[in-house]
């Protein structure tokens, strides 16, 4: 049968399939388009399969807020290699899935994995993708916050990202600033009360340890120890750490000096690797 350049053409535009894949889906469709279609699809499930043990350790990160600020996610798709995490196609493929998880306030990865993109679910989407690319492709990470007010950031390169929400509406800017910070200090709690128990008894037994193999007395290592956790919380506690823009200040000061009741909410941080 004989296949037409404008029908390779439009299954490509439909499908982001190679050209050489979607001539030979019509020649195997007799040139039936939605046949060809599934015939990729199902080309696409057979490479995802035999990709399934494959690691998926490059990607893109990005975050995002809807328009009034309420509601903030970050997502991450992974692949294979770097060079698939930098084409504009895929990093546009991570952004309509953010997209759609924001217009929709997606709670978590298995509601983003439901929703429907093109009259595909996130999901089948996915493998669509690793047949199409050749590569495994996965929903590697989604955090959300809701908020007064939201922000986002994304660093320069796609490999980090994250979001902050504030208790008041109207400080975006401060909210963006805020959302650097995190990225850049990589705080492990908005406050001392906010740490994980487990993540502080584990700092005191590295504190006892470290004064012990310095020679300290036992009935002071203790004491030492809570004095180096009262240190990990002034640099690992988001509102206790200094802040990056004005380092005389903490961030609670910065806070507090824009409005006295403003304060973080919460925080999500997504890094490769």
């Amino acid at each position: 049968m004989n296949i037409t350049a404008s029908q390779v053409n439009e299954l490509r535009k439909r499908t982001g399939a190679g050209m050489m894949d979607c001539k030979a889906a019509l020649v195997e469709s007799n040139g039936d388009m939605e046949q060809a279609i599934d015939y990729l699809r199902k080309k696409g499930q057979k490479v995802a399969a035999k990709r399934a043990d494959r690691e998926a350790n490059e990607g893109v990160v990005i975050s995002k807020t809807n328009d009034n600020h309420s509601f903030a996610a970050v997502v991450m798709i992974n692949c294979e290699t770097d060079f698939v995490a930098k084409n504009e196609d895929f990093v546009k493929y991570a952004h309509n899935i953010l997209d759609a998880a924001i217009q929709h306030k997606a709670a978590n990865a298995e509601a983003v994995l439901a929703l429907t993109i093109d009259n595909r679910t996130v999901a089948d989407s996915l493998t669509d993708q690793t047949g199409i690319i050749g590569e495994k492709i996965e929903l590697g990470a989604y955090e959300v916050i809701e908020a007064a007010s939201t922000a986002a950031y994304i660093h320069p390169g796609n490999r980090l990202a994250t979001i902050v929400g504030l208790n008041k509406a109207g400080f975006e800017q401060i909210g963006r600033e805020l959302a650097m910070q995190v990225a850049a200090m990589d705080p492990v709690a908005v406050d001392e009360a906010d740490v994980p128990q487990s993540v502080i008894d584990r700092e005191i037994q590295i504190g006892i340890e470290q004064a012990r193999n310095e020679g300290k007395a036992e009935d002071m290592l203790e004491k030492i120890a809570q004095g180096k956790l009262k240190k990990f919380y002034r640099e690992s506690t988001l509102l206790n750490q200094d802040f990056i823009r004005e380092s005389k200040k903490t961030v609670r000061q910065y806070l507090t000096d824009a409005d006295k009741t403003l304060t973080v909410s919460g925080f999500k941080r997504v890094m490769l690797g």
